[in-house]
């Protein structure tokens, strides 16, 4: 149901609002307005405005802000007041029973496992473990526990399968005029952008534009460029305005400012309060043994140990992922994700609210681990560390795991990439599809782990700044389209599935952003 955008509004207003009461900041601007009524400055005749004043020139107001900008980035428009709390997670009725069955498919897969090894989903460590972790907590790498017996809850081929299989009941065997002729792995009818709309969209991007990671464009010097650029971001971090800092990294982000311009779009300021809460985090996966650690600790040892550029922070993302599977907070997305947290109950106490343990339904293999992985780069302290990160998950990665009809979620994702190469490279989509490689199962593993683990490091940080830039993951699909657009000619000639996988096996060497230009702004349409 449509809302008329003044009701629209209103509610939004009301829900943001209501929001930052609850919220740390509201409880900081009372106590800076009560201090401000000793100084001189404030009359009692003007009082309001005198207060105003007060909170705008000492940067509180900029605080508020970027609050309030943080909210209307996380959740979506409001939908219409009598729509049911279902509608908000997810619109399409046969997405939301699709997202259901996965998810009884994963707790399936875990308490099947919980069952064969015999071991509970979750249960107390006894004190003399609980002291062990705590004196090893910053070098769990150099453990060595035989997990040969848990195996991974679901692989991304997996999900494909699910994905494919996806039909809207309403259209009967494929008669959906528009989309008839649509021959990819994708059967259902999302609307998806096509290269006008995007050009449109991400007009930033454009080849008279500079960009950071484009080494020779004609129109603009690099280094002159790049010095003048650096300029702006300091004077957008002295500013300290989420929205300016999002406007400005869509041309790409300075290495040595990155860090600090994605904590101020992610509103993520390290306060001692959320210091706090991660200790709490952290105590709680000390007191307490979880299965999913297991499962979190053979991930990090299959793909970290075996990457050369993310080894060394194993100790990093043992760390933030153990800790992310205890925090509640992330449940708060589930009001506006497809996904429901699934429950399990601490062994013994079947049913009794205060020990059931939210299984987050996102900690299932190892996209998951790819995606802190880069933020190890930036971030060297580890409260800071797991705010980004989960900030990054409840914006962002969540999409990539969870089925919806949202533009950003991984189901539309595919669908516009296979869009992409079937209406621009017809003759490779064709080929491609006739020699049993249908393009969608090799990009797949690209997309749901954001390029994470496949591009070089520097990168894959330049095409994050594009996604905290746009709010928006469709990026991810332009440029999977662009690798193949890229390596045309070469899959031309393949014969097989495994032909065409080798050719797209090693994508490290390539450069992001003059791929993303020329797929965006120099195809013909």
């Amino acid at each position: 149901a449509m809302l008329d955008p003044d009701r629209g509004l209103s509610l939004t207003i009301a829900r943001v609002v209501q929001r930052l009461q609850a919220s740390s900041l509201h409880s900081q601007l009372e106590r800076q307005a009560r201090v401000s009524l000793h100084k001189p400055e404030i009359k009692l005749e003007s009082l309001k405005e005198d207060i105003k004043d007060f909170l705008k020139t000492s940067g509180w107001e900029k605080k508020l802000q970027n609050a309030v900008y943080s909210e209307l980035s996380v959740f979506p428009s409001p939908c219409h007041p009598a729509a049911p709390p279902e509608h908000i997670k997810e619109p399409l009725a046969y997405m939301r029973k699709a997202q259901g069955s996965w998810e009884k498919r994963i707790l399936k897969s875990l308490n099947s496992m919980c069952t064969e090894l015999n071991i509970p989903l979750a249960q107390k460590r006894p004190v003399n473990e609980q002291k062990e972790l705590l004196n090893k907590w910053n070098e769990m790498g150099t453990d060595e526990p035989d997990l040969s017996l848990f195996r991974p809850v679901y692989a991304p081929k997996d999900f494909l399968e699910v994905l494919m299989n996806l039909r809207n009941p309403n259209y009967e065997n494929g008669d959906q005029p528009s989309f008839r002729n649509h021959l990819g792995l994708i059967q259902v009818p999302l609307k998806v952008k096509d290269i006008p709309e995007l050009k449109e969209d991400f007009s930033e991007l454009g080849l008279n534009i500079g960009q950071l990671g484009i080494d020779d464009s004609a129109q603009v010097p690099p280094e002159f460029f790049e010095n003048e650029h650096v300029h702006v971001g300091q004077k957008v971090l002295a500013e300290q305005d989420s929205a300016a800092a999002q406007q400005y990294v869509r041309q790409g982000c300075p290495t040595a400012l990155r860090a600090d311009l994605w904590a101020l779009i992610l509103n993520i300021s390290n306060q001692p309060e959320d210091i706090l809460y991660y200790e709490q985090l952290k105590s709680n996966v000390i007191q307490h043994d979880l299965l999913v650690d297991s499962l979190i600790y053979k991930d990090v040892k299959l793909t970290a140990s075996n990457d050369d550029y993310y080894f060394v922070f194993e100790d990093y993302l043992y760390q933030v992922l153990l800790c992310f599977s205890r925090d509640t907070s992330v449940l708060e997305h589930f009001a506006y994700s497809s996904a429901t947290p699934p429950k399990s109950y601490i062994r013994g106490k079947l049913g009794m609210e205060e020990y059931a343990v939210f299984y987050p339904p996102n900690v299932k293999y190892n996209s998951f681990i790819l995606s802190v992985a880069p933020l190890c780069f930036l971030y060297h302290e580890p409260s800071k560390l797991y705010q980004i990160f989960r900030e990054m998950y409840v914006r962002f990665f969540f999409r990539l795991h969870s089925i919806s009809s949202h533009p950003s979620g991984i189901v539309s994702l595919c669908l516009l990439f296979e869009t992409l190469l079937q209406t621009h490279l017809p003759q490779l989509f064709y080929h491609l599809r006739e020699i049993g490689a249908q393009p969608l199962r090799i990009s797949f593993k690209w997309m749901v782990r954001a390029f994470s683990g496949y591009l070089a490091t520097d990168q894959l940080l330049l095409l994050w700044d594009r996604i905290l830039g746009y709010n928006s993951l469709e990026i991810l699909a332009v440029l999977a389209a662009a690798v193949f657009a890229f390596r045309a000619v070469n899959l031309m000639e393949v014969t097989s599935l495994a032909a065409a996988e080798a050719v797209l096996a090693d994508l490290s060497t390539l450069k992001v952003m003059p791929l993303l230009q020329i797929f965006l702004f120099a195809t013909v349409t």
